[in-house]
């Protein structure tokens, strides 16, 4: 259905739900609404600049439209929105803050599964005034994380504990049973995103004190997370993790750090890109249209004397020609004679285009979710450490555990909005109990299950 046809639903006093963006983490999102729709008798409209992505997702569901939109069309957007009683985004991140001006000047609720930026909170004085609430961050890593570590924080605070340390990770990774490449993983969610994850300088705080780990360090300094029942991994650094000790009640902790898994061998790998420059954004490779991988190379090391392109890398990242990590490039084909077909492209780029294809999951792949948690705290002159952990498998390449926990909680919250069971307002993200509490406890039936100790150290 194309914007401006015609449609009245069965019922003019129908409730309606708007979700605009039918990209890949939106299929369970869809799915559960469309189903609790068909419970509930609400309406669903999924939204999409790409019209066969929505109609492929509400598959003629009779609770559910999908109609072409241009998000940058003002018009078009509010009239869908002005329908709506509810309004999903899942739209870039730079796009949210047009869709919540709307929200507001139409009184709206909002939920996004994004990062709530400075602007966006600046709404919240006027969305709390016109009794609405917009949800950021209620996706998986922001979203699942939040609320599980919140769970765990007031529990450990309503027993007396004082918390001295709190570390969080989180992975979007391949399930063993799919992993049939030397990086040991897929992308399950935006490619440019992981191509230029880590940029900046990352910040936490270790025992008091402000640690500072610049993006030419990162990957190097990784560190080693042993998961019970579920794997050894390595973490690296997210870019601020001082962002939530006020949100958490942890304003005064002396140790937090939140960080995102990879499968071991990754990050040594990855940091070779680094050095090499292959993840820089900021200038285009000339005739990159007609150059190869190889010439690519041959460009970054010239300062390399003997020997092929190959041997003056493996020289310059300071690796044998043998070596795991370059076992990893060649895998990519960077060494390769084929043509890059990419003009006026940057590093960064090129990489990326190169990653999308090495790293494209098959139709029966099945990706995994790991999440963990490590809070260290005090108990009646005790020291004690909880730990809570979580995995989920995708079914294969459409219905992954990605699209699962990104889309679940979001389409758990629309529910308890519209049942009229949230009573916050104002711009949020999923920290309070009236959230986290219901959310979890239904993202259980989906198989989103952490596993919990609590042991003396």
């Amino acid at each position: 259905m194309q914007l401006g046809e015609v449609f009245t639903p069965n019922n003019p006093n129908m409730r309606s739900i708007l979700i605009i963006g039918a990209g890949l983490s939106s299929n369970a999102l869809i799915k559960y609404v469309l189903k609790i729709a068909a419970e509930r008798n609400w309406f669903v409209t999924v939204a999409d600049a790409a019209l066969e992505n929505a109609q492929q997702k509400v598959d003629n569901h009779p609770n559910g439209r999908a109609v072409w939109l241009d998000v940058m069309k003002v018009n078009d957007r509010r009239e869908l929105i002005g329908r709506a009683d509810v309004v999903v985004s899942l739209l870039p991140a730079h796009l949210h803050l047009e869709v919540g001006h709307d929200c507001v000047k139409l009184k709206k609720h909002l939920i996004t599964a994004s990062y709530v930026s400075q602007e966006m909170y600046r709404l919240g004085d006027e969305a709390r005034d016109r009794e609405l609430i917009f949800m950021g961050e209620m996706g998986l890593d922001p979203g699942i994380d939040h609320m599980s570590a919140m769970q765990a924080i007031d529990a450990i605070k309503a027993k007396g504990g004082k918390i001295t340390a709190f570390r969080s990770f989180t992975g979007g990774l391949i399930a063993p049973e799919s992993d049939d490449n030397p990086w040991h993983y897929k992308f399950t969610w935006n490619p440019r995103n992981v191509v230029l994850a880590g940029q900046g300088t990352a910040q936490y705080l270790e025992d008091g004190k402000l640690r500072y780990l610049p993006y030419s360090r990162l990957y190097k300094e990784k560190r080693n997370i042993n998961i019970a029942n579920i794997g050894n991994f390595e973490a690296y650094a997210n870019r601020d993790s001082l962002l939530y000790r006020e949100v958490y009640g942890l304003a005064n902790i002396p140790n937090i750090l939140r960080g995102t898994l990879r499968s071991r061998g990754f990050c040594e790998a990855w940091d070779a890109l680094i050095q090499i420059g292959l993840t820089d954004a900021d200038f285009p490779i000339l005739h990159s249209g007609e150059i190869t991988y190889h010439e690519l190379m041959d460009a970054y090391v010239n300062k390399y004397s003997g020997g092929s392109v190959r041997e003056r890398i493996a020289q310059m990242l300071g690796e044998e020609i043998d070596s795991p990590v370059m076992e990893k490039l060649d895998w990519l084909g960077l060494f390769s004679k084929k043509k890059i077909k990419l003009p006026n492209a940057t590093p960064a780029l090129i990489l990326e285009h190169l990653l999308r294809d090495k790293w494209k999951l098959k139709a029966s792949d099945k990706d995994m979710i790991v999440m963990h948690h490590e809070i260290e705290y005090s108990l009646k002159g005790e020291k004690r450490q909880f730990l809570s952990s979580m995995s989920l498998k995708g079914k294969n390449a459409e219905d992954t555990a990605m699209a699962q926990t990104v889309g679940l909680p979001m389409g758990i919250f629309v529910k308890l909005v519209m049942e009229g069971k949230i009573q916050s307002r104002g711009v949020q993200i999923p920290v309070m109990r009236e959230v986290y509490q219901p959310v979890l406890e239904e993202l259980k039936e989906f198989g989103i299950v952490f596993h919990e100790s609590d042991e003396k150290i």
